[in-house]
């Protein structure tokens, strides 16, 4: 079994900066990739930012130059690193890592007032 844990979620106005955190623990060989989804009531769910097992990242456009993903592999946990932000980066925020399965988080709200 596998766990993700999120931290790192809440309420900022625009402009302002949040990190997300997300550990993974139990049977972890190796992470393919790892990375955070977000979504919208109604809407899709969305890559935000990902990193595969060789340390390429690809990030949606909306958050290229406001959003930094990075990785300590020495505790498995990925950190989102959001500045700038805007009221439409308002979205449940969820965890995603890639082993011989998909596992996801619970989902951290994110809210960005005007």
């Amino acid at each position: 079994q596998v766990q993700l844990v999120e931290s790192g979620g809440g309420l900022v106005q625009a402009g302002g900066s949040l990190r997300l955190s997300c550990a993974a623990s139990g049977s972890i060989f190796s992470i393919n990739a790892m990375g955070w989804y977000r979504q919208v009531p109604g809407n899709q769910l969305e890559l935000v930012a990902i990193i595969n097992s060789g340390g390429r990242i690809n990030y949606a456009d909306s958050a290229k130059g406001r959003f930094t993903l990075s990785r300590d592999n020495a505790k498995n946990t990925v950190y989102l690193r959001m500045n700038s932000l805007k009221p439409e980066d308002t979205a449940v925020y969820y965890c995603y890592v890639l082993l011989r399965n998909a596992y996801w988080g619970q989902g951290t709200q994110v809210t960005v007032s005007s």
